[in-house]
């Protein structure tokens, strides 16, 4: 464990005063001095450029004191909780009656075997059922869906799949699985998201794809302009729910589910299943089968931290953190777009290599920059809560909670960022 000092001679000395609190599973540690901040201190194409049709803002308001001690401690009484352990019933995605062609592109992705929400919901799925999949990220959730849904369309090439999810991001991502599973398949896509021009979206919709992949606010927009087959899709995915409610989209999903055939096949995929979601799934769905494989909800191997600092000392600390050995690839998280902006151009005046993802840019932009962090040719990714889920970013060694997070669930969804699989990672929270 990294601690920092108050300047670059102190590096990996611990604050004084109880600069930084590190809170080990079951230690009980509690934080000492100092008042807590209030607030927070072969398919279609992809686009870039273009304007038009982007996403809301989040739909929640920022609490006026939020105590991340309780978070920490929270997450730690749950990661010792008992652990769930699923009994994996197919061994081999060979073992599932999918086509050979689909079966290849499987192996080529170097898939050894089904995850537990795919080893539940494949079947189910390729049965026709209504399937809600309660699973954190990270599950193997995308390929639980694409797969029986391709192996569908193997067989009936008039089906027609939508696909809703939160975030631009989240969308590219699973364009990018639907390429990689339909590699010689002749299955097309088109990829529907704000920030990219709508006029070419337009255009691949007028070409029957197989699958639309959009967010709320832009599939609406292309709707009322006449040229989303809503009619035409009998299967429906709706991926990271709870997250689409918090951002303010639920009106936008139910209009849009109002549209789709009556008859259909309808799979929802969510962390968490509040009251309001519920409502929901029992007003589309037809006797969906509910399978959960959620983990606890705090990735067991981050090291929590909380570091204390007025809001003129944290730009200072951040800068000798990124700075000092081990900060090999850090996501910092902050409150607004603007803030995430500013920071970014700070840290890369004092000759940090550092990017920014927000949603006032646009998709190619975003996509730039977030390839740029994956493939390590910058140090920091500063982000709002747009890269909080559903972003599959391999060997992050530091989550940065530079503003705080409002509520727990956020808390989680960030500093999940690190310590995937069965990697160690750091998350560290300034207050």
């Amino acid at each position: 464990m990294n601690t920092y000092g108050n300047n670059a001679s102190d590096r990996g000395n611990q604050f004084r005063q109880g600069g930084m609190s590190t809170f080990n599973r079951g230690s009980g540690s509690s934080f000492g001095g100092g008042r807590r901040s209030g607030g927070f201190g072969g398919g279609g194409r992809r686009f870039g450029g273009g304007s038009g049709g982007g996403n809301r803002g989040g739909g929640r308001r920022f609490s006026p004191s939020v105590d991340i001690s309780q978070f920490v401690r929270r997450s730690q009484e749950e990661s010792q909780g008992p652990k769930v352990v699923h009994e994996i019933k197919h061994k081999l995605f060979s073992e599932f009656p999918i086509s050979a062609e689909l079966l290849r592109n499987i192996e080529a992705k170097g898939f050894t075997g089904p995850t537990p929400i795919q080893d539940q919901s494949i079947p189910l799925m390729l049965e026709g059922k209504d399937v809600i999949g309660l699973a954190n990220t990270g599950t193997g959730k995308t390929a639980a869906f694409l797969i029986p849904l391709i192996e569908k369309l193997t067989k009936d090439r008039t089906q027609h799949i939508l696909v809703i999810v939160p975030v631009r991001e989240l969308a590219d991502q699973i364009y990018d699985e639907w390429l990689s599973l339909t590699k010689n398949m002749r299955l097309y896509a088109a990829l529907c998201i704000g920030g990219a021009s709508i006029g070419r979206q337009m255009s691949d919709l007028r070409q029957n794809p197989h699958i639309i992949i959009g967010t709320p606010g832009r599939l609406k927009d292309l709707y009322e302009r006449r040229v989303l087959p809503l009619e035409k899709c009998g299967n429906v995915v709706l991926d990271e729910v709870d997250r689409m409610f918090d951002m303010g989209f639920s009106e936008d999903i139910r209009y849009l589910l109002s549209k789709l055939p009556v008859e259909r096949q309808s799979l929802f995929f969510s962390a968490t299943m509040p009251p309001e979601i519920k409502r929901l799934a029992e007003t589309f769905l037809k006797s969906p089968t509910t399978i959960s494989v959620k983990t606890q909800d705090s990735a067991e191997n981050v090291d929590q931290q909380l570091v204390r600092a007025t809001a003129y000392e944290k730009f200072d600390k951040l800068k000798e953190m990124l700075n000092s050995e081990g900060f090999n690839k850090v996501l910092i998280f902050t409150k607004t777009k603007h803030g995430t902006e500013h920071l970014k151009d700070q840290l890369v005046a004092v000759g940090i290599r550092a990017e920014s993802i927000h949603g006032d840019k646009t998709q190619g932009r975003r996509q730039q920059a977030l390839n740029a962090f994956k493939q390590d040719k910058v140090q920091a990714l500063i982000a709002t809560d747009v890269a909080a889920r559903g972003l599959d970013i391999k060997n992050v060694s530091h989550v940065i909670n530079f503003d705080k997070p409002s509520t727990y669930e956020d808390y989680i969804h960030r500093i999940g960022r690190t310590g995937r699989g069965d990697k160690k990672g750091t998350a560290i929270t300034f207050v």
